[in-house]
């Protein structure tokens, strides 16, 4: 039975079809907000010019969260990236890698007891894509974690 090569370190899984929808949702929303902020009629007074193009900056900027989600591994451990908060993780915290058919992104079981969705592998980008960065990210977890600890013991 042949061991698979271990991963090059540092990775980052993150739903790029989602950024990428995002990002030009995003564009469009200012550029919009910002047109409609100069064509509106004369009697829109300055203030409420300002808060149109204010507006289409809000909507981006909740387009740039909603953006934001993705994991990285690296030698250290993890940094799980999610919509508004980002936790570092040692590979010793992760004691495994759910993923299960349904659910909208991997879970991450931690060792003091806790689950940390990690928003950065999940199927929005494509089920096949998503499993096999779940797949990854245990076999590193297997590979670096709270397992080997407990086998060396």
């Amino acid at each position: 039975m042949s061991t698979p090569a271990p991963a090059v370190l540092p990775v980052t899984w993150a739903p790029r079809r989602n950024r990428a929808v995002l990002y030009a949702l995003c564009a469009v929303l200012v550029v919009l907000f910002s047109v409609l902020a100069v064509v509106l009629p004369e009697s829109w007074q300055f203030n409420d010019r300002v808060m149109m193009a204010c507006s289409g900056l809000l909507f981006a900027a909740v387009g740039l969260m909603l953006a934001r989600p993705k994991v990285v591994a690296d030698a250290e451990g993890l940094t799980v990236v999610n919509f508004v908060r980002s936790r570092r993780l040692s590979w010793a915290e992760v004691v495994r890698v759910n993923f299960r058919a349904g659910d909208p992104w991997v879970v991450l079981d931690l060792a003091d007891g806790t689950a940390l969705a990690a928003v950065g592998i999940q199927p929005g980008g494509g089920r096949e894509q998503a499993i096999r960065a779940a797949r990854a990210l245990r076999d590193l977890v297997e590979e670096r974690g709270a397992g080997r600890e407990e086998q060396r013991a």
